[in-house]
């Protein structure tokens, strides 16, 4: 069984596979997602928002997101939270997400 740090960076990986669909960089790095466990049982437990609250995407981010962490090996299951507090802005962005919009 693959440890639960091994597990982690897959997920973290699958969630750089996922994008925003309004801004072209992916939701990990755009500071999207607000927390990430994973259980001895290698379930992840996935809290995430949205850059606006109203996104007509959301339905389809959230699936995107579980979609790709449950397809990410060692995982046994998956649960994803939507939440909007605290509401997001560009300091949840990493350097590497604000250098590809062209904020640094």
């Amino acid at each position: 069984m693959k440890s639960k740090e091994s597990v982690l960076r897959d997920v973290v990986r699958a969630l750089r596979m996922v994008y925003d669909p309004e801004i072209p960089v992916n939701i990990y790095d755009l500071g999207l997602i607000y927390d990430l466990k994973i259980d001895d049982d290698h379930k992840v437990f996935i809290e995430m928002t949205l850059t606006a609250p109203n996104c007509p995407m959301a339905d389809q981010l959230v699936e995107d997101v579980h979609d790709a962490v449950k397809d990410t090996p060692g995982v046994t299951d998956v649960a994803v939270k939507l939440v909007f507090e605290p509401e997001w802005d560009k300091s949840r962005m990493s350097e590497e997400a604000m250098l590809e919009l062209g904020l640094l």
